[in-house]
């Protein structure tokens, strides 16, 4: 199974941007711990990371011939990005939406994803540790449709 992680603007700056809020992972550092964790889990994990709009709306579009899931974080996207919800809308791959913080806890236009309702699921607030539940949950998202 072939799955995308996709950051959005400012993850780039992990590790120096607001440690306290973000932990002192790098984004170089979380990509490849995600590439090894995906293996244990059987899954081939490419990482990506773009701060511009229109480059992560493209992504997107090409990840639907490529990749089984996104995993993705759209960073301050989340909160406005029409667009980008859109483009999920139009994709059949399925996204889960994460973020290293806890949003809800956050500042108050923080508190809105618009980005959400396109996705299956969202995690939010376990630090880099969001990533590897949402691996987690796409393996137990396929259990269940194997089930039915």
């Amino acid at each position: 199974m072939k799955i995308l992680v996709l950051n959005g603007p400012n993850l780039n700056r992990l590790g120096r941007r607001e440690p306290e809020v973000y932990g002192n992972t790098t984004l170089d550092a979380l990509h490849e711990h995600l590439i090894q964790y995906g293996k244990t889990l059987g899954y081939e994990v490419d990482c990506q990371q773009s701060n511009i709009e229109g480059e992560l709306i493209n992504t997107i579009h090409e990840a639907e011939d490529k990749f089984h899931y996104i995993v993705l974080n759209p960073g301050a996207f989340t909160h406005y990005s029409y667009a980008i919800r859109d483009a999920i809308a139009s994709v059949t791959t399925p996204v889960i939406e994460v973020h290293i913080s806890h949003v809800y806890t956050r500042e108050r236009f923080r508190h809105t994803s618009v980005i959400a309702p396109v996705c299956i699921g969202q995690i939010t607030g376990f630090g880099v540790h969001s990533y590897d539940l949402a691996l987690q949950a796409i393996g137990h998202i396929g259990d269940s449709e194997r089930m039915k």
